[in-house]
């Protein structure tokens, strides 16, 4: 961790301390704690939503930081190479992952129709998050992307405020992911591409919202200041 940083507090917000110190990422999702798109919460007000303690993620984070000093700090890299992070890190990964999920769902529904506990609809709903996934990376590729790279961030006002607002949208569904699976908690009959889907649907939960952080709290910010 660089020392130069101010000390994760219960009052830092959740936006900064993923920026500041990945590590806090995995203690955020460890907890459940969105920090993307309601990122500019405190710690504490996050926590006592979630009723957990703020003072014990701290010592969380601080416990995360001995394993974790060379991650990288997107926040101190230039634009071009966060937004080519971005690309390769999440859009190919979004592009090769979200299709098979939708394949196995709609196995899992196929073959286990008879069972209570089937996740009826999610194939459905996961089709709907390859198409507005495809067409948000596109908007950001054809249109966003190119601004900030052109050093045109200032002017992307109105793209950022769509994205964000899609980012938002991302945020719902991943919520009706899991209410849909039970929490992404496969039943005692699951079969094996039962298991492997949730713990699938379960990577990219983690690889969306670390993606909207990057872009609603690194990479917009600092493109929309110049």
């Amino acid at each position: 961790m660089n020392a130069t940083l101010t000390p994760p507090s219960p009052q830092s917000t959740l936006a900064s301390l993923a920026t500041e110190r990945p590590e806090a990422v995995r203690v955020f999702q460890r907890h459940g704690l969105d920090f993307c798109c309601n990122g500019r919460r405190t710690l504490a007000d996050a926590c006592r939503e979630a009723g957990l303690d703020p003072e014990a993620l701290v010592r969380e984070i601080r416990a995360e930081a001995r394993e974790e000093e060379d991650l990288e700090r997107w926040d101190q890299r230039a634009l071009p190479d966060l937004i080519d992070h971005i690309l390769a890190r999440f859009h190919e990964r979004h592009r090769a992952d979200v299709p098979g999920l939708v394949e196995m769902a709609r196995k899992v529904e196929q073959v286990h129709a008879d069972k209570p506990s089937c996740p009826r609809g999610l194939t459905a709903h996961l089709e709907r998050v390859s198409d507005e996934l495809e067409q948000h990376m596109q908007k950001e590729e054809q249109i966003l992307f190119p601004l900030i790279r052109r050093g045109a961030g200032p002017q992307a006002a109105m793209p950022v405020q769509v994205m964000e607002m899609e980012h938002e949208d991302h945020g719902r569904n991943l919520a009706h992911t899991r209410e849909l699976t039970t929490d992404l908690t496969p039943p005692p009959e699951a079969c094996t591409t039962w298991r492997a889907l949730y713990q699938g649907l379960a990577e990219l939960e983690r690889e969306v919202m670390q993606h909207v952080h990057l872009e609603n709290n690194v990479l917009f910010p600092r493109a929309l200041r110049g």
